[in-house]
């Protein structure tokens, strides 16, 4: 199993981005697919996830609620990150995660397999 994030750059602040996690070796629908993101110096701190598909619900960190959305294009097969209104504190190297298991996971812990990260920065 293999996960490959895409899509992250340089940004103003005020922008948009979308990162895309592909997977090889297995099918994303059946894993709750999460999105992490890691600043320097700082813990990896949980953004959002999906959950297998066909449940499709979605949860957001309180920061990006209003800001993020993710979602699940069948077509290209990814999990998608669309972020809009990006902020400098929106800095990070930002991971996508697939777990077996589903619902809400918030923990680095109930993750199975990591994709190695794409950097996003924001200015100000």
């Amino acid at each position: 199993m293999q996960l490959v994030e895409s899509g992250g750059g340089l940004v103003q602040g005020g922008g948009s981005l979308r990162l895309s996690c592909t997977a090889s070796g297995f099918s994303l629908g059946d894993y709750t697919i999460g999105w992490f993101r890691q600043a320097p110096g700082k813990e990896r701190d949980w953004v959002s996830c999906t959950g297998i598909s066909g449940t499709e619900i979605t949860y957001y960190q309180d920061s990006v609620k209003g800001r993020f959305t993710i979602s699940r294009d069948f077509v290209q097969r990814t999990v998608n990150l669309q972020m809009n209104n990006l902020k400098p504190a929106d800095s990070a190297v930002y991971y996508c995660a697939a777990s077996t298991a589903d619902g809400r996971k918030r923990l680095a812990s109930e993750y199975d397999d990591w994709g190695r990260g794409t950097q996003v920065t924001v200015s100000s």
